[in-house]
């Protein structure tokens, strides 16, 4: 199982990027997509999730900023941010769960974003 996620980098305040991760060895559809993400210092945290079905939930920080999507063909899934703030700065990781009884998670090795004032 990989998950690599890419498209991090450094950006000004009020600027955008966008965060995709690539998946292999996993049967995608049957897996809820995340992005988490850990600031130094602090606990790793959600901050977006799309279901299997295409639901969406997000952190209440990033909501009307960040949108997730998946497309189950690429097996690809990914993270828009825009309005980006100093405090968005973290490493993000993709995350897989798989929906049936075992729940197994896969992570992958993260990708950092860095906001600057």
């Amino acid at each position: 199982v990989q998950l690599q996620a890419f498209g991090g980098g450094l950006v000004q305040a009020g600027g955008s990027l966008r965060l995709s991760c690539a998946t292999s060895g996993i049967i995608f559809s049957a897996n809820h997509m995340g992005w988490y993400r850990q600031a130094p210092g602090k606990q790793r945290e959600l901050v977006a999730l799309i279901t299997s079905g295409g639901g969406t939930n997000y952190a209440d920080s990033v909501k009307g900023r960040f949108t997730i999507s998946r497309d189950n063909v690429k097996n690809t899934v990914n993270l828009q941010m825009n309005s980006l703030k100093p405090e968005d700065t973290a490493v993000y990781y993709c995350n897989a769960e798989r929906t049936d009884a075992y729940r197994i998670n896969y992570w992958g090795k993260g990708t950092l974003v860095t906001v600057s004032s």
